[in-house]
């Protein structure tokens, strides 16, 4: 499977029989059968309340824990260390919630973050009397450059994320991980936009808080957060006092994860462990995306591509640009109204990066057009949409 087999990989996802092709991975992947059926097996055997003793319960706790097992082992981590949620937005509000530094200590953010790796800082850092410091990149492709200087040794925490959903750039972790902890600042990721395309290693990395959503990764709408040994002390309990605060869960679990989320997380660590998979999912997200940069490029006067045009080790599958005397929104309308492909338009909950940066929210411009890919898109159908694009923007933007 080293070169892609797109028939074989779209096998694995009943949505794609439908007459839609989906361009908007970064907003959410389609859902693995394998995890569709799981879920449907727990609904008809096993769904129960965890804790008592007769055999339905007993299997369905099983079945729990094999999901804590799996997402801890696809983290690289021990399970006491992980707590799921039901979005990577509660989980961060949960965390600073949890957090206490003192008066006129600093805390690092990026500007060029979703939201939710932003707004729970800023929330924290009003409410205790921090300072914030904003990272804001000279260039759009992964320089870190002005990030480190901004880290001295009244940083207590840097925000960031380890890819951006808008640009599609990842950033070197763990060179940032090396420069926090020297200044013995805590580093919290935002792995959302990464995790799709690449494994996640957070001893590797040498994080302290890495959260990500499993929806984004062909599973089930829920989201995890890791906490690293060294964070573990400064998170204070929000459960209950009963609760064992030995684990990441008991301190800011609040409640039972979604059973029958949790127990579908083996099917989707199975379906992405195999080597042969990862390698064919990084050749297919080559392949798919080189047509589309290719395009883009080929006209600079027409197209401003934002997060660069080059392939490269460290660029992902999610593309944004704008055109030149369209609005956004009307190329996205003008594609859709003669074709089957699913793109979207808009800031994607990183306003602060696509108006202050992009400058793409100012003066009545209505945000980037995105389009992101999974491994199960094809070539060809990507060459079919340059295609559709290309006809829908030989018309006039008022036509």
């Amino acid at each position: 499977m080293t070169t892609p087999d797109i028939a074989a990989i779209r096998a694995n996802f009943p949505s794609l029989t439908q007459d839609q092709v989906y361009f908007d991975s970064a907003g959410g992947s389609q859902i693995l059968g394998s995890v569709v059926s799981s879920l449907v097996t727990h609904y008809t055997v096993t769904n129960v309340q965890l804790g008592p003793t007769y055999t339905a319960a007993q299997a369905a706790l099983r079945n729990y824990k094999a999901g804590w097992a799996a997402a801890a082992d696809y983290l690289n981590c021990k399970p006491e260390q992980i707590v799921f949620g039901a979005s990577t937005t509660q989980l961060l509000r949960n965390l600073v919630n949890a957090l206490q530094f003192d008066k006129d200590d600093e805390i690092v953010v990026s500007i060029i973050d979703h939201e939710s790796n932003i707004a729970p800082w800023l929330d924290l850092a009003e409410r205790q009397g921090l300072v914030v410091k904003w990272w804001k990149p000279e260039t759009l492709t992964g320089d870190v450059s002005g990030l480190l200087p901004l880290i001295t040794e009244k940083t207590k925490l840097v925000a960031v994320t380890h890819a951006s959903n808008v640009l599609g750039n990842v950033n070197p972790i763990k060179e940032i991980a090396k420069v926090a902890h020297e200044k013995g600042a805590l580093l919290s990721v935002d792995g959302v936009a990464y995790a799709p395309y690449r494994p996640i290693d957070v001893a590797d990395l040498d994080v302290d808080f890495y959260v990500f959503s499993w929806y984004k990764v062909f599973g089930p709408h829920i989201s995890t957060l890791y906490a690293s040994p060294r964070a573990f002390p400064r998170i204070r309990s929000l459960g209950h006092f009963f609760h064992d605060t030995n684990t990441l869960e008991g301190k800011l679990g609040l409640a039972g994860a979604a059973y029958e989320f949790v127990q579908a997380i083996p099917v989707v660590t199975a379906y992405l462990a195999p080597e042969e998979t990862r390698r064919a999912i990084d050749a297919n997200h080559t392949a798919i995306l080189r047509p589309l940069l290719e395009y883009l490029a080929s006209d600079p006067d027409k197209f401003s591509v934002y997060g660069g045009t080059e392939l490269h080790a460290g660029r992902l599958p999610v593309v944004s640009f704008s055109v030149k005397g369209w609005s956004s929104r009307k190329v996205c309308e003008g594609v859709e109204e003669v074709s089957n492909f699913g793109i979207r338009w808009g800031h994607f909950y990183a306003p602060r990066l696509v108006g202050e940066v992009l400058g793409r929210l100012e003066d009545g411009l209505d945000g980037v057009i995105r389009v992101s890919f999974a491994h199960y898109n094809s070539v060809d159908e990507v060459e079919r949409f340059i295609k559709v694009l290309d006809s829908v923007l030989s018309k006039s933007p008022e036509a």
